[in-house]
């Protein structure tokens, strides 16, 4: 069945036109007039967590841009540093529908691709943010987050190409060099990291969902996907998934935006939802009840040390989104000169 969603999902790229040139290996590959998914195989390693012990696959994390090292500030870095930082945009964008989201089975890390609609809620997803910027990129290492993250790119007026990093070894970073100055600044880097993943389901993975209240019980199955700190059997509670997830983004994602970068993080619901808890400072009770779309991005400003919550950009043709800051509606009256 994924054969035949990821042959519709060709079909759907031709007709919007998505795909020009070679984007390089990846974890999805973009081809001349098509696409391909190249689904890795994710070495696994163990972590502790606060409450068990949990194996997580574990895909590699880089921490290497293509025009620019992606470095976080000294340690000497102040708040007024932050004050004086840029004005940056932040895009989360949940990803399309899976074909196991389409079967009502619990996904959690299991590794499985978009649907047709999937494929077509990313696209509509990368219309919604085509004007604006977008320096970096950050997926899950699963490939229904990374096909949403290219997918929404192809749809962008900048018309950078997206270049997934790889630094797990050193033959990695030499083969998949670029040795173009002028092809680098064309380039979007991708980084890809698991502590971005979904909530691991533990023994539910795999099962359907209303089997498993039948078996387990309704209420049973609702304190395991919706309370804070009671995780399924073998599994991640959400707060176990806000530690990883959170801790990444201050140590990793952060910092880029004190340099002024502008980022798009395209994920899970578990643990975007621990991300918004973070920035919206929510309580362990008002991020439960949070619920997030497939496909629909999300906007947040950065400036003067803060994030602040936009809303959702309701397409390329809604002025009001962009006039959200003056930074904003500079940049996308520029692109309009340059690609009108």
């Amino acid at each position: 069945m994924a054969t035949t969603a990821l042959h519709q999902a060709i079909g759907t790229l031709y007709s919007h036109g998505c795909f020009h040139q070679e984007h390089g290996t990846a974890s999805l590959r973009l081809v001349s007039n098509g696409f391909r998914v190249d689904i890795r195989l994710l070495r696994c390693e163990s972590y502790q967590s606060r409450k068990r012990n949990l194996v997580v696959s574990q895909a590699s994390t880089s921490q290497t841009s293509v025009s620019n090292p992606v470095s976080s500030p000294s340690k000497n870095a102040t708040t007024e540093s932050r004050k004086k930082s840029n004005e940056a945009a932040l895009i989360l964008i949940r990803h399309g529908e899976s074909l196991w989201n389409e079967k009502n089975l619990f996904t959690g890390c299991v590794d499985v691709p978009l649907t047709q609609k999937g494929v077509e809620e990313a696209i509509e997803a990368g219309k919604r943010i085509s004007y604006i910027p977008v320096d970096m990129i950050y997926t899950s290492a699963l490939i229904r987050a990374q096909m949403t993250a290219m997918l929404a790119m192809t749809q962008h007026r900048r018309k950078k190409v997206p270049i997934v990093m790889h630094d797990e070894s050193e033959q990695a970073k030499s083969w998949s060099r670029i040795h173009s100055e002028e092809t680098k600044r064309q380039c979007i880097p991708v980084v890809t990291a698991w502590q971005l993943n979904e909530r691991m389901y533990g023994e539910l993975q795999g099962l359907n969902k209303q089997e498993t209240a039948d078996r387990y019980g309704k209420e049973k199955v609702h304190e395991w996907r919706r309370s804070y700190d009671i995780p399924p059997p073998n599994g991640e509670s959400l707060e176990m998934c806000a530690e990883r997830a959170v801790a990444y983004f201050k140590e990793h994602i952060e910092p880029q935006f004190v340099a002024g970068k502008n980022v798009m993080i395209a994920a899970h619901g578990n643990s975007l939802r621990s991300i918004i808890m973070y920035l919206d400072k929510l309580t362990s009770q008002e991020v439960i009840s949070l619920e997030l779309s497939t496909g629909i991005p999300m906007l947040y400003i950065f400036k003067e040390g803060k994030f602040v919550r936009r809303g959702s950009p309701a397409g390329p043709s809604e002025a009001g989104v962009y006039a959200y800051t003056k930074t904003l509606a500079l940049y996308r009256q520029k692109l309009d000169e340059k690609y009108q």
